[in-house]
This record gives C-alpha cells, structure tokens and sequence, in this order.
C-alpha cells in the first residue's frame, strides 16, 4: 500500500485544503482531520469538490503528522494513493439505535472483500462508545477485520460532536473506513502505559449505573472509599490523580483502563469508560512509559518490518501526560521512524471489542 500525507497551517479553509493535497493524485481514500471546528464542513465540502469519487472521512480536534501538532490552524490530509480497496459510511443514531445501519457497514464489507489479516475499520465517532463497537463487531468479527478509532474531542463548549463522511456533517455519528490492503498485512496494536498491581487484590462492582457511567459501589462499599483506602488517594484528589492511578477493567488478562472524571458526595466514581456490574476492577500504576513505547514499536516492526502508513489516535490524557513530561515530540519522532504517520488527540479509543481511556490505538499497513 502506497499513501501520501499532506498538511497546512493556513487559517483559510479553500487554501489550506489547497495546501495540503498539493501532490495528491486520484486517491483510493482519504482521511482528514482539521484543528478548527469551524472550518470542519467547509474543508469537508471542499475535499469533495476535489475528489468527487474518493471515499473520504473525517473530524475536528487536536491532530498531528510526522512530527507537528497543533489545536487550531493545522489541516492533514492522509490520502491512500495505491495498493488498497476502500469503503466508508456512516453509523447514525448511536446513542438510540445504531444497529439501523447495520446494513450500511454490510454492504461497505461485501465491496471491500476482506482477506486474512489485510483488513482495518478505522473509525472516528461523537459519543455512545460501547454501543459503537458492539454494533460494529457483529459484522466486523465474522468477516476478520480489525477495529481502531477515537472518539471525538475537543468540541467548542455548547457545540455538537462532528464527523465527516463524503462530504456530508453528522453528529450522534460514527464515520468509518474500511481499508483493504491489497498489496500486504493490516494489523491494529494497543499500547497501555499503565498496569495492576499484581500484590494488590482485585475488586468486584457490586453497583453501576450504565447510563452515567457512574461506579457506585465496589466490594459493595462507595467505590471512592475503597479506592482512597487502597492507594493512601484522599478521595478529592482521586479525579487529580487520573494521569497516574486510573480504573482498570479486567478482561481475562487484559485490562481495559477507564478514567475518572467526577467524585459524587455518595462516594461514587463517574468514568469516560462504561463499567459494567460484576466487573473486576483495579485501581492501575503508571509504568516506565519509554519502555512500554520501545516494546510497543518492536512489536510492530516484529509485523511490519517496514509499514507503509500509520494511523493512530491518543487518547487526551495521554497527549497532557506527555506534554507536561516533554514528551509528545518524541512519540512523535518515533510514530514517524516506522514510516508514513498521522493521528488524531481524542476522547476515548476504539480497540477490537473495547472502548478505552488513556490508550493508543493505530492501525498499520504494509
């Protein structure tokens, strides 16, 4: 697979879309992301003026190329130029009834024709995570294609979550792309710079509310009790402490991180990630996060010696994590030594069967 990334810090949405795709011919795909909510549509309307015949997605926020950020006048176009089949489409209603397109993501799956291990959905989506990916592993699971995506951050206060799908603006909405590499492997990878700790015991959500995504109860006890007692945490610093000690939820061996961001007066923790009842809960420890990188891009090499693209999305915690150690130039760098990167700051991660927090989901092609 052969891809082009293309970028522009122009203020003007017409010229910075000029910009970016100068050198871009006739693309498979397209996937963009544009630092400034207010130019999200026009840039959309304008890329598809371009590329009338190109499937194309995208979204606002915080976003990155090689080795640039930026949270506003920054435009990167990622343009899949050869050796791909692509589809896109939109997933609505997520937050009612997303299984009504169902049929949409079929359909975009039959035109694709995915193979072993050569097919990626790549998604960005504006809220209702769990029910997302519930609703798209119904057909992505039997057809082996691997899911990576991020959940949209960054929205003016008062304002809606947007995506872009060719050409057209949705909130409640899920944009996906499904990329077939016909000219080698796709693989997804999940790097997690935080851990249990193995001496300390596990614990049991005895009481949830799903709609709130509030943990009420642990070992049936206030959840922020058993947390604050477990790692000396007094309880209204416990949403402080998010970049070191967040939630884990335990998957049979994996855990799955979800971030508090409320403390109730009922002693209750409210997370970005659903926690379900009965649930095994640890309270995580921040690791050696260089260490954790240089594992994360041998195992990725140990597939892709040389991957021709990288598409990632950090998660918002990781990005102020990161910046506040002197660190996001250096993922950066190393992101862009595999090859052809772009990637976007977001809200929460899609990950095969999981939504998460304070993770880096990409997916990589050969």
């Amino acid at each position: 697979m052969k891809s082009k990334i293309g970028t522009s810090k122009n203020s003007q949405p017409g010229a910075a879309v000029k910009e970016a795709v100068s050198g871009i011919k006739d693309p498979l795909g397209i996937i963009f992301t544009t630092a400034d909510y207010s130019a999200l549509e026009e840039i959309s309307l304008e890329l598809s003026k371009l590329f009338p015949k190109t499937p194309m997605i995208g979204t606002t926020g915080i976003c990155y190329a090689g080795n640039e950020i930026a949270d506003k006048n920054f435009l990167v176009v990622t343009a899949i130029t050869e050796g791909a089949k692509i589809a896109v489409g939109a997933i609505k209603h997520l937050a009612t009834a997303p299984l009504s397109d169902l049929p949409v993501l079929s359909s975009a799956i039959s035109e694709v024709r995915p193979g072993n291990e050569d097919t990626v959905c790549f998604e960005f989506c504006t809220n209702d995570e769990e029910q997302l990916v519930s609703t798209l592993n119904v057909e992505l699971e039997k057809n082996n294609i691997s899911l990576a995506g991020g959940t949209v951050f960054g929205v003016p206060k008062g304002e809606k979550s947007l995506v872009a799908v060719n050409g057209k603006i949705y909130s409640n909405t899920c944009a996906f792309m499904l990329i077939k590499n016909t000219s080698g492997k796709a693989y997804v990878f999940r790097e997690n710079i935080y851990a249990r700790d193995e001496k300390k015991i596990a614990h049991v959500a005895t009481k949830v509310d799903l709609k709130s995504k509030k943990l009420i109860s642990l070992d049936k006890r206030p959840a922020a009790d058993v947390y604050s007692e477990e790692t000396g945490i007094p309880k209204s610093a416990i949403v402080d402490n998010v970049l070191n000690r967040p939630l884990g939820r335990a998957v049979d061996k994996d855990v799955y991180i979800s971030s508090p961001y409320e403390v109730g007066s009922d002693g209750s923790i409210t997370c970005y990630k659903r926690i379900n009842e009965d649930d095994t809960i640890y309270f995580l420890k921040l690791l050696n996060y260089k260490e954790v990188e240089e594992e994360t891009l041998k195992e990725i090499r140990s597939h892709i010696e040389k991957p021709s693209l990288v598409l990632s999305v950090n998660c918002i915690y990781r990005y102020t994590l990161f910046n506040k150690e002197n660190y996001m130039g250096t993922l950066l760098s190393n992101l862009s030594s595999l090859g052809n990167q772009s990637g976007y700051i977001g809200g929460g991660e899609q990950y095969m069967h999981q939504h998460v927090n304070q993770t880096m989901v990409c997916a990589v092609f050969e």
